[in-house]
C-alpha cells in the first residue's frame, strides 16, 4: 500500500489530468438514482475529487477521504469540500452512511485485505445502505506500473462477497475504460446492498 500511496503523491498531477475530465455520468447516475435526496455518501478514495464534486452538486451530503496527501489537497480545491487524509483501514464509523462510493479505490488492497475492508464498509452503512465498487476486469493480482492491484471477474467478486455476511450483490456489470485510448481495458462494477 505504501508503494501505491507514494505513486499517487508523486504522480498526482498526471493522475488528475487523466481522470478528472472523463465522462463518468453513466455510473454516477446508476448510483445516485438509488439514493434519497438527503443521502449521506462516503467517497472512499476520492482521487481527483471528480465524483465528490458531482455528488455535492447533486445536493448530497458528501464525506470525501483519500490516502494520498497530494490528492487530498487537490480534491479539496476542486470539490469545494474538506477531504480527509486517511487509510482505508482507518474506517471506523458505524451506521453512518447511506452509500459508499469506492470507484477504482479498494482495488489497491490485496485479496487478503479485501474481506475485512468490506466488513468495515458494511458496518459503516446504515441498514439498507449500498456500496458501489469497481475493479479492473481480470484475475491479476500484484504490482502494475508502480501500484498494487487486485482485479476481479464476476466469479471472484461472487467468491469475495460470499465471505461477507449481510452484503448482497444488487447489480454487477462490465464497462470499458472511459479514458482516451484506454477503451480496450475492461472494468468490473458492482452495487452491493447491506441487508
Amino acid at each position: 500500500m505504501n508503494q501505491t500511496l507514494t505513486y499517487y503523491n508523486q504522480n498526482a498531477r498526471s493522475f488528475i489530468s487523466n481522470t478528472r475530465s472523463v465522462d463518468f455520468s453513466e455510473n454516477q447516475t446508476r448510483f445516485t438514482k438509488k439514493l434519497s435526496k438527503a443521502a449521506k455518501i462516503l467517497d472512499f478514495g476520492c482521487g481527483s475529487g471528480r465524483d465528490a464534486r458531482y455528488f455535492t452538486e447533486q445536493g448530497f451530503c458528501v464525506t470525501a477521504v483519500d490516502g494520498s496527501k497530494e490528492l487530498c489537497e487537490r480534491a479539496c480545491e476542486y470539490a469545494g469540500i474538506p477531504v480527509k487524509q486517511m487509510l482505508f483501514q482507518e474506517l471506523s464509523e458505524i451506521e453512518e452512511y447511506d452509500a459508499i462510493w469506492a470507484c477504482a479505490s479498494i482495488l489497491h488492497l490485496s485479496s487478503e485485505e479485501l474481506p475485512e475492508m468490506l466488513r468495515k464498509m458494511r458496518d459503516a452503512l446504515k441498514p439498507g445502505g449500498m456500496i458501489y465498487m469497481s475493479f479492473k476486469y481480470g484475475t491479476f493480482e500484484g504490482e502494475r506500473n508502480g501500484r498494487y492491484f487486485t482485479d476481479m471477474t464476476e466469479e471472484t467478486l461472487d467468491r469475495l462477497l460470499g465471505k461477507i455476511m449481510g452484503l448482497v450483490i444488487e447489480e454487477q456489470w462490465v464497462t470499458s475504460d472511459v479514458r482516451p485510448e484506454r477503451g480496450k481495458e475492461k472494468w468490473m462494477n458492482a452495487i452491493v446492498r447491506k441487508k
